[in-house]
């Protein structure tokens, strides 16, 4: 039976792994050339989780991190089994037998220096379209079964839906004010995680960021297919689930584990880190038919190839950068007069 050594004393934080104590923080480096500065935390054994930046959402840092996901991926590093990128982080999997955890640090740190600046960057990104149909008939079954069997008086479901709350959350105008932001921009992949296939969208147009709290408690039962919003993040759940995020309408599947004709040939998986989501508004009927397609395998879903450049995207955030600001000064001052979940 394998037994702790006792812990190290001093301030310091500490993890366990393998058997003995180890520091959460085992390095930190500043980047130069406009990069972001990096975190190496112990994560077990046989994990190094590498932070970039400060804790806050940074569109710039995603694609750094996504640049070095690419990288690490072109460049094996021996030792390197598998890496799952964050929203600013990356979690590098590796094979102890193989290597070291210094020595894969001092691998990842040759790396980064290999790695350009987010403003240099043009990075791979299909554009994905998809259908979506809002306040749609299974969002309103996911909140009605909330508000029945469990909490009837979530200031977030008291209208049966969560799209009255979100409108009030973010100071926006009306339910059509809260579907034209959904609309006017195309949603940024940052990562795919939680549980396999379910992305995190966020908009690379500023104006058309939009913030929720989760539910409290969480769901039990969400449909396949629902879009739903908590925190920064635009999420599409790939299977039927229980779930905390603010419903506001459904789309497509977006995992296919059979297999079928015309759906994602190679991959079970249809949106990829990295990728861009733009959502096109339908009435359900029409979504229901095109789901029927998808499960007969006579949908042909919209994926374009291409590539996205961070200096376009830089450019056109400084653009809208005062009228961001101001909606942003309108979210915050709404979502103070808000009663939390």
């Amino acid at each position: 039976m394998m037994t702790a050594s006792p812990r190290p004393p001093g301030s310091a934080p500490w993890a366990f792994g393998g058997g003995s104590w180890m520091p959460a923080i085992v390095r930190a480096t500043q980047l130069s050339g406009g990069r972001p500065a990096v975190t190496y935390r112990t994560a077990g054994d046989r994990s190094v989780l590498v932070e970039y930046g400060q804790p806050k959402v940074d569109l710039c840092v995603n694609f750094f991190v996504h640049a070095v996901a690419r990288r690490l991926a072109a460049y094996p590093v021996p030792g390197v089994v598998e890496t799952a990128p964050g929203l600013r982080s990356l979690l590098v999997h590796f094979n102890p037998v193989t290597t070291q955890q210094s020595a894969l640090i001092d691998a990842l740190e040759e790396l980064h220096e290999q790695v350009p600046a987010p403003s240099s960057l043009v990075v791979p990104s299909r554009r994905i379209t998809l259908p979506i149909a809002f306040d749609d008939s299974t969002s309103r079954e996911a909140v009605n079964r909330y508000r029945i069997s469990t909490r009837p008086d979530a200031p977030n479901v008291t209208e049966g839906n969560n799209i009255d709350y979100i409108v009030r959350y973010n100071g926006l105008a009306d339910r059509e004010a809260l579907y034209s932001t959904i609309l006017d921009t195309e949603w940024w992949n940052a990562f795919t995680g939680f549980y396999p296939g379910l992305p995190s969208l966020l908009p690379l147009d500023a104006r058309s960021e939009l913030t929720a709290p989760k539910y409290n408690p969480a769901r039990t039962w969400t449909a396949e297919g629902a879009v739903a919003i908590g925190g920064p993040c635009v999420v599409i759940h790939p299977l039927e689930s229980p779930g905390s995020y603010q419903l506001f309408g459904r789309t497509l599947p977006i995992t296919d584990l059979i297999q079928r004709e015309r759906t994602h040939r190679l991959d079970p998986v249809l949106i990829h880190h990295g990728d861009r989501v733009r959502f096109e508004r339908v009435e359900e009927a029409e979504l229901i038919e095109t789901r029927r397609q998808v499960f007969e395998g006579r949908y042909e879903y919209r994926i374009e190839p291409g590539r996205y450049a961070v200096a376009d995207h830089l450019a056109a955030t400084v653009r809208v950068e005062a009228e961001a600001t101001e909606r942003r000064a309108g979210r915050t001052a709404a979502a103070s007069r808000v009663k939390v979940p």
